[in-house]
């Protein structure tokens, strides 16, 4: 993965701890809204913010690197879910911070007017690329949810997902803020990589934050894009896209390989996941 081009601007943000951010923000239920915003346009954008907001800091580093393993069926079913835009849809995937080698299994369910709630179980590295050893969380989540899947339905990984993520908290509103770049995704021997581009994604209980404002005030308005379902609409042109459609031409036209640069090395107990 290459440097985060953010660095300098994080690095005049007032710091802020996990333990902090999560007590603050922890938004498991939640309305999430994403832009697709060029990366030559973030520094500017984090100056702006500088008086109203605090970056996650951890040890020092301000820019951490993500990579997550999306489970489906083989039919696809969490895929066409969001393809034929159904108002309930799930996601199951496996969360690792590479650099710490920490690991999560998480089930999302999107809800009634834009909510989502995550599930979330610790989850040893080593498994990140099966389901297998937290089957029981996946299936009881969906369950309570009733949505997803009958329980025991195979779930295989379908696409590798690789960026790395500055958080910011909005402490005024008790908001959270991503910011991803380095982009990269993989399904089989395909790649993807957008390295102009991040993804800004807000994240509040209900109205909208200071950094919608600031975006939409610049003329950038939430964009349709999911990492799971547009990154495998790009690779995988032979599956539905409408609800991704302006999205794919706009900016991931051209942009996947049939045998691209392979993505960051795991570390050894992680190998699984490639």
């Amino acid at each position: 993965m290459t440097p985060t081009p953010v660095g300098p601007a994080l690095a005049r943000l007032a710091p802020v701890g996990l333990a902090e951010l999560v007590d603050r923000a922890a938004l498991q239920t939640r309305v999430d809204r994403k832009y697709l915003v060029p990366a030559e346009s973030l520094p500017l954008l984090l100056e702006r913010l500088m008086p109203y907001a605090q970056v996650l800091d951890i040890d020092g580093e301000r820019s951490f690197r993500y990579r997550s393993v999306y489970f489906d069926t083989p039919q696809l079913v969490s895929y066409h879910r969001a393809a034929r835009r159904r108002r309930r849809r799930f996601k199951v995937r496996t969360r690792t911070y590479l650099d710490s080698a920490q690991c999560w299994l998480e089930v999302k369910i999107n809800g009634a007017r834009g909510s989502i709630t995550k599930h979330r179980l610790p989850y040893h590295p080593g498994d990140c690329g099966t389901v297998d050893p937290g089957r029981d969380f996946v299936d009881e989540a969906l369950a309570r949810e009733s949505i997803g899947p009958a329980a025991g339905s195979r779930l295989d990984p379908i696409l590798v997902t690789e960026y790395r993520r500055a958080t910011l908290l909005l402490p005024d509103t008790a908001s959270r803020v991503t910011v991803d770049t380095a982009l990269a995704w993989r399904h089989g021997d395909a790649t993807l990589l957008l390295p102009g581009m991040a993804v800004v994604e807000t994240k509040t209980a209900s109205a909208a934050t200071l950094v919608d404002r600031m975006l939409w005030r610049a003329g950038m308005r939430p964009a349709r894009i999911s990492k799971y379902a547009t990154g495998l609409a790009a690779l995988r042109p032979d599956l539905p896209d409408g609800p991704w459609r302006r999205t794919l031409r706009r900016h991931f036209h051209g942009a996947a390989s049939p045998a691209g640069p392979t993505l960051s090395p795991l570390p050894e107990q992680e190998a699984s996941c490639v």
